[in-house]
């Protein structure tokens, strides 16, 4: 029950396509309007939600499955995830044509998600048997986080790249077009259809963290909080139609993304609920990032 010297609850979200179905209610009627007197809202990037939270400017963030383990505190609010159970097409290994994975030398993780680097760097060493100089790719200044990446320009300084959201959806697109058309493409590793390969479990993107004390201050029930989520991914997977209407003209292009390929997206390639199966996949990514020393080691999750 929200008291009546309740305040906002700061939420980072992300930018992207694949939450927007987490977030329906939070900006469709009729539910906005309630929401809006619980919560104030700020877009931004996978990486920037997890500062957000660390920081404490913001107290409910969607953040990567890799901040949680370098961020003592924060509960897990149960129910939603990003994850997929097989082939995902957000997130991708991009390398050069006709280069071999056991001849990759120096590979390029993206700014915008310290999960999906941790996921490249597990695959390839500990399945493929390959350690690759790792850095990290410049982000350029006031870019869209929804545009295409060029991918000469992102292969420039190295074997392959990480590249992840609505730029590795379009990347995957192009690369696709111009394989049918007989063309010469970049190859695409699908890091998520990679993982479920190599270890018969889902891949876990990103879930909603909170800082309880930051909830348990609000004045806002936390069972309260956890309905409002809940609800919202519900109502969001009910109305996908309408979000993929919303989306095409967003991913426009060029290269546009096609609403068939944003609904079998959204319908076949995310995963949104937070079951046991995403739960072990998780844990055992927990479990091989800390033993290749790459994070800390995770004690047992902790739910709000």
């Amino acid at each position: 029950m929200q008291t009546s010297s309740a305040r906002k609850l700061r939420i980072a979200a992300i930018q992207y396509l694949n939450p927007a179905p987490l977030m329906w209610d939070f900006e469709h009627a009729p539910e906005d309007t309630r929401l809006a007197e619980r919560y104030a809202i700020h877009a931004t990037l996978p990486a920037q939600c997890a500062e957000a939270l660390n920081a404490g400017s913001a107290d409910i963030g969607l953040i990567p499955a890799t901040a949680y383990a370098t961020m003592p505190g924060l509960a897990i609010l149960p129910g939603c995830v990003i994850a997929s159970l097989d082939a995902v097409r957000s997130i991708l290994l991009v390398m050069r044509t006709g280069l071999e994975v056991n001849a990759m030398r120096r590979v390029a993780m993206d700014p915008a998600s310290r999960s999906s680097n941790t996921y490249a760097q597990i695959l390839l060493r500990r399945f493929h048997g390959v350690a690759p100089e790792f850095f990290l790719r410049a982000m350029p200044k006031n870019s869209d986080p929804t545009c295409a990446v060029d991918a000469a320009a992102l292969l420039r300084d190295c074997d392959a790249a990480v590249l992840i959201g609505d730029p590795a959806l379009r990347m995957i697109e192009e690369s696709e077009a111009s394989h049918a058309g007989g063309g010469e493409s970049v190859r695409c590793i699908d890091l998520a259809r990679e993982w479920r390969v190599h270890t018969g479990l889902p891949w876990v993107s990103a879930f909603w963290a909170v800082r309880p004390e930051a909830i348990a201050a609000s004045g806002h029930a936390a069972s309260d909080v956890v309905e409002d989520f809940l609800r919202s991914r519900d109502h969001g997977l009910q109305h996908l139609e309408e979000i993929v209407a919303e989306w095409t003209p967003r991913l426009a292009g060029p290269p546009a993304i096609a609403a068939t390929t944003i609904r079998a997206y959204l319908r076949e390639n995310i995963h949104y609920i937070f079951d046991d199966a995403c739960r072990a996949g998780l844990e055992c990514f927990y479990r091989y990032a800390a033993e290749m020393k790459i994070l800390p080691e995770v004690p047992p999750l902790r739910f709000l």
